[in-house]
């Protein structure tokens, strides 16, 4: 059996799916999953995230993260955790950078929060040398100061998408025809989660909501609220959802959503004011949202890279020029992705962002 004929049948028997339960069978189907069969990150994988674009990436968000355990009076102990660490390059990267950060690997305790068996493996192996604990939610980190990265974890979340009409909203689901997938819609109803939208959107606007961010954002906002610490969100995505953003990515190619389900990469744009509002009701403080180039530059990538480029020429050269452009240059990473900190109020935000 294949996803595609257990999508079907299921559909069959129960009825159409939403987005997010479509988007969470895809991606997380113990045996069809993407996420649960295969490795996908990399040049034989069928996307490339920042940190495996570049060292420079992970570096910078490990001395972010130190930098704002100093600020704080260097706790001990704290947890060190990554959201959704793909193959474990960022942490990796992460800890190369801050071991000569005095107390600071003595001090922490390292979590890596991975839903797939497949990556906790390849993280494990990046991480030799390492001791590192995996878990599958973040509520089991523990209750004491955190300082936390998820570099594009809230993007492949499941979301809902609804259609505004006549002042209601109509969900999009996805249902069956003749052994294909399709798209439809129910019929429209009100929606109490969508009533502030009502004053932003016209007739026929889609907004996408995510159920599951928020209950996150939450837990390890309480954490950083009452213990301390501070997290850096980054991903793709805008202030406020307004439109479709559903999106597959297959061999580093567009592709449509619905065809060969759990064989393709499936995300959306992240909402970020629905981010913030989740930590502002932990009383947890929040930076503005700045664009990842702005973000690095602060940091001082362009010297991490003028440091990195002594001694190299060629193809080397020429590769890190290219990575360096890719991380920060507005027609490429530099905009599109975004950057948020969470801190307790009694604190200042992380280094690259402001209050």
């Amino acid at each position: 059996m294949s996803l595609l004929s257990h999508l079907i049948e299921r559909i069959t028997a129960q009825g159409p799916l939403s987005v997010a339960d479509y988007m969470a069978e895809c991606l997380l189907h113990p045996e069809f999953g993407y996420y649960t069969t295969r490795t996908p990150f990399g040049t034989q994988g069928d996307f490339t995230t920042a940190p495996e674009i570049s060292q420079m990436f992970g570096e910078l968000i490990g001395l972010s993260l130190a930098q704002s355990w100093i600020d704080q009076g260097a706790p001990a102990p704290f947890t060190l955790a990554e959201l959704g660490p793909g193959r474990g390059t960022l942490m990796a990267d992460v800890l190369r950078a801050t071991k000569a950060v005095p107390g600071f690997h003595d001090a922490m305790q390292i979590h890596m929060v991975e839903a797939s068996p497949t990556l906790q493996r390849a993280q494990e192996t990046a991480l030799a040398g390492h001791k590192a604990r995996w878990s599958d939610t973040v509520a089991t980190l523990p209750e004491q100061p955190l300082f936390l990265v998820a570099n594009e974890f809230f993007d492949a979340l499941p979301v809902r998408q609804f259609i505004r009409t006549q002042g209601q909203w109509a969900e999009r689901c996805i249902g069956q025809s003749e052994g294909e997938l399709t798209f439809g819609l129910t019929q429209a109803s009100a929606q109490k989660a969508l009533d502030h939208r009502l004053t932003d959107t016209r007739e026929g606007d889609l907004v996408e909501i995510c159920d599951a961010a928020s209950p996150i954002v939450q837990e390890v906002a309480r954490r950083i609220s009452n213990s301390g610490g501070a997290a850096l969100i980054i991903d793709y995505g805008d202030w406020r959802s307004l439109g479709d953003t559903l999106q597959a990515l297959r061999a580093h190619a567009p592709t449509d959503p619905l065809k060969a389900p759990g064989q393709a990469d499936l995300t959306t744009h992240v909402d970020f004011e629905a981010l913030t509002q989740a930590a502002t009701s932990e009383n947890c403080a929040f930076s503005k949202v700045t664009p990842q180039g702005v973000f690095l530059e602060r940091l001082g990538i362009t010297a991490r890279a003028q440091a990195l480029s002594k001694g190299l020429a060629g193809d080397a050269l020429e590769n890190l020029i290219a990575a360096h452009r890719r991380l920060t240059h507005p027609d490429e990473m530099g905009t599109l992705f975004k950057v948020v900190g969470l801190y307790s109020k009694s604190h200042t935000p992380p280094p690259g962002l402001d209050a």
